[in-house]
């Protein structure tokens, strides 16, 4: 690896034992040599022989199947300062390090995992300090660790840190100005405590020859998008020379720490187009520029380096839990009935929402812990021991500064990080780090690469029975079905527009949304149980949308999200991007985009604002106009043009952030308004109208 310092956190120890070598020339006292420092190698998973948490393992042991992984390797959490001494019955730090030499181990790996103000936009892995205290941080809690990994004991062991998951990542996407932004965010970002934390644990641990830092970087599902990966990647620059660190003191990165992201998906590339739709303009994928945690992991590297960071730097990949295997593993590419059928299809990964993130359904063990197993990578490690708990699906009291988070409840539907989806998470899970067994069973059964021993229950529930259809709009249609049986419970529901997947529900009642007017589609459903057991399919049923007011079938298209939380104050505030899904380039000098609303109360005239557009705000005309409509909430529209310029086949106008109020600045009741909806991440508007020439291209009109 590159040359690095070897000043060390016990200098005060070594100036001592020189003290002690002077006087013991006067006196003839013998002192032992202190233990030599493993050489530096470049990737420190290359010959090695990691260390098996005893704790973690016996516990997988205990499970039915569990046996087939309790001997992998996984990382110790530090995730509190009391975790250093040990809390309750968990091995301490010093402990482990003692257990891994027993082992006959060279390699241990631990997450250092404490900042002040910690995960800022997950409440259930929040933890003990406050925003403001770093000097705790530095004090009682990396000092303490680093005098404990610079003990001479311990100088043959390559100890590979992760620095701090969820940190940085939140400060580049939920710090300000974006649907999922939180105050906590927020003030991390104004105060550098982050930023301050981070340098100090690199510098700290750093100067300790032995120990390999890699800081964590989010995946693919966060910081995949052009807006997010290179501020990310500077952010990460930025904290890499922060409180005396330097990249020298960086080994390299994690990406998908605790996290879900396949790590391959083979049935469809980013380039991919479906009559002519590129896969990018997905609703899975939503224009990230990635699909799978492997070629994100190594085009970071690459974008690392640029930065300034050497040009051997390595990644990890974490794959305890993204195997993605079992019953419901695609096995070929979808249908080209549409690009989203073609992703939805063929996708490994089978979450909701690439946002989901606590304790998910259907996930399995990933690849097992390997040693550089593609170009860039120095290994696929197991970061999150499978079986402990993202987080409590209730709020549970504890002393340990974990709170609870919705994300984690199955109930819930979900927040502008997961598009507002149902969360995908298993119910009646512990608090975040605690065992979790419904988990670990889901994860045995779901493990791809599949496990030779297998594991705990494999009956599946019984077929879902009843499906009727219980109502339906020109764009959506609700179902509802009789409740399956299995041996231990249902968990889920999951329901199959055409054989693909489009949604799940954790009780027995769905409504499908985004559909086309006057459009017939066939339903199935299929019950799942806590070990991943899938049922059969129910009887089909068929239903078709409501006619709408003209309906478009032109190749634009318009995508919207709400930028205004709240439904009654003075301003509708909006984001909208076209879309060309055809084949040739439009003239936007031709086109107009409606949004249709309602007043109420107050003055008949309206001003309009564009805060940003990738496009230029100049090139953009707006007015608000009376519609003639008498349909409910469209009795005015907001319409959007462009001056000139063309828009290219399979391109976007990018992002458009629009306002409009009465000039008497009263307010609006937007609750009821036909163009309005809820979602605050980009999604497909089907009533948001969009004119070619003057006639209808997309949309249902009123």
């Amino acid at each position: 690896m590159r040359p690095r310092s070897s000043t060390r956190h016990g200098i005060r120890r070594r100036l001592a034992a020189l003290s002690v070598l002077a006087l013991g020339a006067a006196l003839a006292v013998a002192v032992p040599a202190p233990a030599s420092a493993a050489a530096r190698v470049d990737n420190p998973y290359t010959g090695a022989k990691a260390y098996v948490n005893p704790q973690w393992s016996a516990k997988a042991a205990a499970e039915p199947g569990g046996s087939a992984i309790a001997d992998e390797p996984s990382f110790v959490w530090m995730d509190r300062i009391a975790a250093i001494e040990g809390a309750g019955d968990a091995m301490s730090l010093r402990e482990h390090l003692d257990a891994a030499l027993d082992q006959g181990a060279n390699l241990f790996q631990v997450v250092i995992y404490d900042l002040p103000g910690r995960d800022c936009a997950a409440l259930a892995s929040n933890g003990e300090l406050g925003p403001t205290e770093l000097d705790r941080y530095k004090t009682e809690y990396i000092n303490p660790i680093a005098d404990i990994l610079d003990d001479p004991a311990y100088a043959d062991l390559r100890i590979v840190t992760i620095i701090e998951p969820d940190s940085l990542p939140n400060l580049v996407t939920n710090a300000g100005g974006t649907a999922g932004s939180t105050t906590q965010c927020a003030t991390m970002k104004a105060n550098g405590n982050y930023e301050k934390g981070v340098g100090y644990a690199l510098h700290t641990l750093g100067a300790i020859p032995n120990v390999y830092n890699y800081v964590d970087a989010g995946h693919h599902g966060w910081l995949g998008w052009d807006t997010n990966f290179v501020p990310a990647a500077q952010e990460f620059k930025k904290a890499a020379t922060t409180e005396g660190a330097t990249v020298a003191d960086v080994q390299g990165f994690i990406v998908n720490t605790a996290n879900y992201s396949a790590l391959k998906e083979p049935y469809f590339k980013v380039t991919d187009s479906v009559n002519g739709t590129t896969v990018r303009q997905s609703k899975w994928v939503d224009w990230n520029f990635y699909v799978d945690e492997l070629s994100f992991a190594q085009a970071l590297r690459t974008e690392m380096v640029g930065q300034g960071f050497a040009s051997n730097i390595g990644m990890l990949i974490d794959t305890a839990r993204n195997g993605w295997g079992g019953s419901a593993r695609p096995t070929a590419a979808g249908p080209l009935t549409s690009v989203d059928d073609y992703v939805n299809g063929g996708r490994i990964d089978r979450r909701i929402h690439a946002g989901n993130w606590c304790n998910q359904k259907g996930a399995g063990i990933g690849e097992r812990p390997t040693t550089a197993p593609e170009s860039g990578i120095d290994a696929y490690v197991w970061a999150k021991p499978p079986g402990e708990s993202d987080g409590n699906s209730q709020p549970i009291a504890n002393d340990e500064g974990k709170g609870f988070d919705q994300m984690c409840d199955p109930t819930y539907t979900g927040n502008g990080r997961n598009g507002n989806n149902l969360t995908g998470a298993l119910p009646d899970s512990p608090l975040a780090g605690h065992w979790f067994s419904a988990q670990f069973q889901e994860l045995l059964h779901n493990a791809y690469p599949p496990l030779g021993g297998g594991g705990g229950d494999t009956q599946a529930p019984t077929a879902p029975t009843g499906l009727t259809v219980t109502g339906k709009t020109s764009g959506s249609v609700s179902l509802s079905w009789t409740a399956s049986t299995d041996n231990t419970g249902v968990t889920a529901y999951d329901v199959y527009r055409a054989g693909v997947q489009v949604g799940s529900s954790a009780t027995n009642s769905f409504t499908d949304t985004g559909l086309t007017a006057s459009t017939s589609y066939s339903y199935t459903v299929k019950a799942r149980d806590a070990a991943g057991n899938v049922s059969a399919a129910s009887s089909a049923v068929s239903a078709t949308t409501a006619e709408g007011g003209g309906t478009g079938t032109g190749t634009l298209k318009v995508q919207y999200k709400n930028t205004d939380s709240s439904a009654t104050d003075n301003q509708i505030r909006m984001g909208l991007q076209l879309v060309n899904t055809g084949t040739t380039s439009v003239n936007l000098s031709t086109v107009k985009v409606r949004y249709w609303f309602t007043p109420e109360a107050g003055a008949s005239t309206f001003s309009t604002a564009c805060d940003y557009a990738v496009l230029g705000c100049g090139t953009l005309t707006q007015k608000v106009t009376t519609s003639g409509s008498s349909a409910a909430g469209a009795s005015h529209y907001l319409e959007v043009g462009f001056g000139s310029g063309t828009l290219a086949a399979g391109a976007s106008t990018g992002e458009m952030q629009l306002r409009f109020n009465k000039t008497d600045w009263s307010n609006f009741n937007e609750a009821d308004d036909y163009s309005r909806s809820t979602n605050t991440a980009y999604a497909d508007a089907s009533k948001v109208g969009v004119y070619v020439g003057g006639t209808l291209s997309w949309g249902t009109a009123p």
